[in-house]
């Protein structure tokens, strides 16, 4: 089977090579990743808990779902790929923001992204991954925001990064949700 690969950015996002995943993952090679936000028609953010078999984050709680992309996969493209992989849906999903950052995670190994941010609506049925999904609920930004500050040790580092990056976003981000949700 062949390993999978990140493509590997430099700080404007320009593709500067591959690299196997885990090894990426190692050595804290900056690689390019999406986060996947998804809410329900109350504004609530679908949040899913990673299976305990993931080899970082393993049982961690944090946004509907994230990857990276494929050497020449868009990054919309990616994102609805991986929407489907794990949460089995997709629906209409749009860039909200990007950021890059550094965090040394479980097991030795680092995440250096330059994570590109989309968000979406959804209000139908949600068959998840049991490979990758061990748990998912919908949930307020400003319950998950304070149960995130008060026990980090239930999210991932990603998600709580994102999180405060979300709230530098918020205003944008809450007339999208309120067109989108028609509200």
């Amino acid at each position: 089977m062949k390993e999978e690969q990140v493509v590997l950015v430099n700080n404007q996002d320009e593709k500067v090579g591959l690299m196997d995943k885990q090894m990426a993952h190692e050595t804290g090679g900056l690689h390019r990743a999406v986060s996947v936000f998804i809410f329900n028609q109350n504004g609530e953010l679908l949040l899913q808990k990673r299976a305990s078999s993931k080899y970082h984050g393993a049982g961690l709680w944090t946004n509907t779902c994230c990857t990276h992309p494929r050497d020449g996969e868009t990054n919309e493209a990616c994102a609805h790929r991986r929407l489907k992989e794990e949460m089995g849906f997709d629906t209409e999903l749009k860039e909200s923001f990007s950021f890059i950052y550094k965090s040394e995670v479980e097991n030795g190994l680092v995440e250096h992204e330059f994570d590109h941010v989309f968000f979406g609506v959804y209000n139908a049925e949600i068959n998840p991954n049991l490979n990758e999904v061990e748990d998912f609920t919908f949930v307020s930004l400003g319950n998950v925001s304070k149960d995130a500050d008060q026990h980090p040790e239930r999210f991932s580092i990603w998600f709580r990064i994102i999180l405060e990056k979300f709230k530098e976003h918020l205003s944008g981000m809450e007339h999208t949700l309120q067109k989108a949700v028609g509200v």
